[in-house]
């Protein structure tokens, strides 16, 4: 079984202390095969705040995680300095972070695909191209089925409240219907600050298999929504019965501690609806 720690939208910048303290406790004390930083690592995607983003995961990998996985979000491309936007978009992300802008892990149990779906020309809006819907999908067909597959983007694929409509990727749908005819699974994203586990049938009729979306809330950040605490997903993959379960944890300020707040249960074998199990 694999376990990932899915965390978002830390903004460097705006990330508090004691709750990065509480966050790596959590790692040191239940540790995790992969972490995946799903977006927004930065706050102005600025070279200090890049420099404390990567310091942070450097001190993850030293206390024990073997592999982050992380993709660029909207505010990690330059928004005051235009002549990096349009220049060197990606410049401090690809010195700090990572070369590569979409990365892969590949392990017994999972396929996980990450994917850049930003752009400097756009401000926040993500968008899903022809050319990454079919290379994705090429990706996934050729996996091996009995791994679960899973994508990571930043944006979101599907909402739970009306508002956040606007937010969705641009060609959601095209995407959603390719890749669940190629097998996928999971899809999972950051962006709204707000975390909840949906099966994105209840929005994409006709899809050739259900596909679980996952959000994560904002980690670190005090750029909070609405009462929502910070929080992460803990994630555990069972390969052999295609069964995931999301862990949500939040930040008790009383404990200056992560709590367990609720689990969802995935059944990637067949249409389902998410079911709280705790």
């Amino acid at each position: 079984m694999t376990q990932l720690l899915h965390i978002s939208d830390t903004h460097f910048g705006t990330e508090q202390m004691p709750v990065m303290q509480a966050l790596e406790a959590h790692v040191i004390e239940h540790g995790a095969d992969l972490v995946i930083l799903s977006g927004d690592i930065t706050q102005r995607a600025r070279n200090a705040q890049y420099a404390s983003a990567q310091a942070f995961i450097n001190r993850l990998k030293n206390h024990g995680i073997p592999q982050v996985l992380a993709i660029p979000g909207n505010h990690d491309i330059p928004m005051f300095n235009l002549f990096a936007r349009l220049f060197s978009p990606y410049g401090y992300y690809r010195r700090y972070i990572d070369s590569n802008l979409a990365p892969v892990f590949e392990n017994d149990d999972a396929l996980i695909i990450g994917l850049n779906t930003t752009h400097p020309k756009r401000r926040k809006d993500g968008k899903v191209t022809e050319r990454q819907i079919e290379e994705v999908a090429e990706r996934l067909h050729n996996c091996d089925p009995k791994k679960l597959r899973i994508v990571v983007a930043h944006q979101p694929f599907g909402s739970i409240v009306a508002s956040d409509l606007r937010n969705l990727q641009i060609g959601a749908r095209a995407a959603l219907e390719r890749w669940a005819a190629s097998g996928l699974d999971l899809v999972m994203g950051g962006h709204i600050h707000l975390p909840y586990v949906l099966p994105l049938s209840t929005q994409y009729a006709g899809l050739a298999k259900e596909i679980w979306l996952v959000q994560a809330g904002t980690t670190l950040s005090s750029r909070l929504r609405g009462s929502i605490p910070n929080s992460f997903n803990r994630i555990h993959l069972d390969q052999q019965t295609r069964q995931v379960t999301v862990e949500r944890w939040d930040y008790a300020v009383s404990g200056a501690t992560f709590v367990r707040h609720a689990n969802f249960h995935c059944d990637c074998s067949r249409l389902a609806a998410a079911k709280p199990i705790g």
